[in-house]
């Protein structure tokens, strides 16, 4: 290894996961009774990665977004990954809120990662390839330090390590 190591950044979410979180979450919609009376519901588009919570009142649009984040933290989804829209009127006096699942970097946190990387003053080369950033260096250590403060960090997306080498 003489060129030295590295690992890439990346944020990924598991939509399987995601899908079981939404399907355990109405299950236990329908068996609440705080629920009981009224109208809610919860659907997974996978195909656009987006949830849609539909309830007929702000405080059961709450709790459904509760229970959701519940199981979503049960399962090892990060619920930093979910981008809320604003609620909106829906047909028939409901309400109706979006969330959209969040897969890789975008462009400007990647910047604002790089720039956090690069403020350490480690001998470490940052790249932004696509929707990832490889960082690379001739230290182990110095790799394992952006790492611990990339994690201490308080960022708005969940961020995980891999390959290594």
């Amino acid at each position: 290894m003489a060129n030295g190591f590295s690992f890439d950044i990346v944020s990924k979410v598991d939509l399987q996961e995601v899908d079981n979180a939404v399907n355990q979450s109405m299950k236990e919609v329908q068996t609440r009774f705080d629920f009981k009376g009224g109208k809610s519901e919860l659907k997974f588009n996978r195909d656009e990665q987006m949830i849609t919570f539909l309830a007929d009142n702000d405080l059961r649009l709450k709790s459904l977004t509760d229970v959701l984040h519940g199981k979503l933290a049960r399962r090892g989804v990060s619920i930093k990954s979910l981008e809320m829209s604003p609620v909106e009127k829906a047909l028939d006096g409901m309400i109706r809120q979006t969330a959209k699942v969040v897969q890789g970097i975008p462009q400007e946190r990647a910047k604002e990662i790089v720039k956090k990387i690069k403020d350490l003053h480690l001998k470490v080369q940052t790249a932004i390839q696509g929707d990832q950033i490889r960082v690379s260096g001739r230290s182990k250590d110095d790799l394992q330090s952006v790492i611990t403060m990339l994690r201490s960090g308080n960022l708005t997306s969940p961020l995980q390590f891999v390959n290594y080498r």
